[in-house]
């Protein structure tokens, strides 16, 4: 309820408006002295009061007392669904006007709750777009609107900032975000089964970036038997898509595929298309590591197309260096490196692609080692070093780290190449350095099923030494 004074003003001014004097608004209920007092803003209305009133002035008890229109609050989420529906199936940028206007509209009538919501959808939209600072500070701002609700209905936001982070290259701070949050909804009794689904299934990407391979399968065991509990398909089929990536890294790649083909047919039925892209993207990886590369290719170059037709440029540049990685291989090298130059040019200053920008030094530099140009690769893999040492890639890092050792021993520079292998040592053999404290308590509750995944406690072991990461988000 507004204060005595704002509400006296807007009596007197519905009152004026119908043409009525205080005693006829007042009686039979109430005297035309006690509307002149309220008028005047002297005297706090009840309730009973309030409502007696509005029906006297034609509108409603929320209105009066709040100056917002009845069922405004109903219309807004509405409006806020239709804008998520837009993110969805159309156009980020679309989407981004509807919360705009929907956020304006929450805050000139102070709809905190309604406001979140808006700052929400805004990160989504910045986050397809590849505006990480802007998706950031629309997160924050939603949490800070939620600070005083229960940790679960916080956790969209603290997610939706971790993945902002992890695509900036901020692997560890991604880590601690959701593991906070974790801590918190198990330490605090609020172990909701949805907003835990959604933190563990975003906690993988960035685990097994990591190299923290135990957590990544701990997590993923966790969310596959939290599953059961949740009724949002969206997040489910999210839930599959990265658990996917722990079937790969234990080598498992049918359950890989087929926990992609669960989340791709829910995606379809859903007409998500932007996760429906990250799929194809998934499938992708999962063909190349099988050696399946006419199929790798083409769910890439699907999943390119797709996200390219939404305008989502940094996603789609980041599918580029899994496309180029497999056009290396085919032998096809000119059309490889003219697919990493959308990649190289992304602003990186911004924070914006270090991690995938890496990714495609190091492809060059493989290319160049191809060519016979030793000079050029040793470049591109120093540079790749470079930006991937501020990730905690460590996966990445050991990887570069043996090609660069292997190039220098090569051209005889043994003493040289020593010295990157044991830095590539030193990033493989990180014991307990992969996350900012220990891991994330279970939930207080018994959770059947799970996969048999290591449990994550201890020292965890480093990333692959194979072609590279599958580049996903964790959304």
């Amino acid at each position: 309820m507004d204060e005595p004074a704002e509400i006296g003003r807007r009596v007197q001014r519905l009152r004026t408006a119908l043409g009525l004097t205080q005693r006829q608004l007042a009686e039979p209920s109430y005297t035309a002295a006690y509307v002149s007092t309220l008028e005047a803003g002297r005297v706090r209305p009840s309730e009973t009061a309030l409502r007696f009133l509005a029906g006297r002035l034609g509108t409603s008890y929320e209105e009066l007392a709040t100056g917002r229109p009845a069922h405004l609050a109903t219309e807004l989420r509405a409006g806020l669904t239709d804008a998520q529906r837009v993110l969805a199936t159309g156009s980020a940028a679309e989407a981004a006007a509807l919360y705009q206007d929907l956020l304006a509209e929450a805050e000139r009538h102070g709809l905190a709750p309604e406001r979140a919501e808006a700052h929400l959808g805004l990160g989504d939209c910045a986050l397809e777009t590849g505006d990480l600072k802007e998706a950031g500070r629309h997160f924050r701002e939603a949490e800070r609107l939620l600070a005083g609700e229960p940790a679960p209905r916080r956790a969209r936001a603290v997610r939706g900032r971790a993945v902002a982070h992890l695509l900036a290259g901020e692997l560890r701070y991604a880590c601690y975000l959701l593991e906070s949050a974790i801590d918190e909804l198990t330490g605090g009794g609020l172990a909701d089964p949805e907003a835990l689904v959604m933190l563990y299934a975003a906690s993988i990407g960035p685990y097994i970036d990591m190299g923290a391979h135990a957590r990544a399968a701990h997590a993923a065991e966790l969310a596959l038997a939290l599953a059961p509990r949740v009724d949002d398909p969206a997040l489910v089929a999210g839930m599959h898509r990265q658990v996917a990536r722990t079937f790969l890294a234990e080598g498992r790649t049918a359950d890989a595929d087929a926990a992609l083909a669960k989340a791709q047919a829910m995606y379809r039925q859903l007409r998500l298309g932007t996760d429906l892209a990250h799929c194809h993207w998934m499938r992708g990886y999962v063909k190349a590591q099988s050696g399946e590369l006419d199929a790798a290719e083409r769910e890439l170059r699907t999943a390119r197309d797709m996200l390219a037709a939404r305008r989502a440029a940094l996603f789609a540049a980041q599918v580029e260096v899994e496309l180029a990685d497999v056009l290396r291989r085919l032998g096809r090298h000119e059309e490889a490196a003219a697919l990493l130059a959308p990649v190289l040019d992304l602003d990186l200053d911004d924070g914006r692609g270090a991690v995938h920008a890496g990714g495609a030094h190091r492809l060059l530099g493989l290319i160049a080692e191809e060519r016979g140009d030793a000079e050029a690769a040793e470049e591109h893999y120093v540079l790749a070093l470079g930006l991937l040492e501020r990730s905690g890639a460590t996966g990445d890092l050991a990887d570069l780290c043996r090609l660069l050792g292997d190039l220098l021993r090569r051209t005889g520079r043994v003493e040289a190449a020593l010295d990157a292998y044991r830095t590539g040592l030193g990033h493989r053999a990180a014991p307990g350095t992969t996350t900012l404290g220990p891991a994330p308590a279970a939930p207080p509750f018994r959770v059947a099923g799970g996969s048999g995944a290591a449990e994550a406690g201890g020292a965890e072991g480093g990333g692959s030494a194979g072609e590279g990461g599958a580049g996903e988000d964790c959304r």
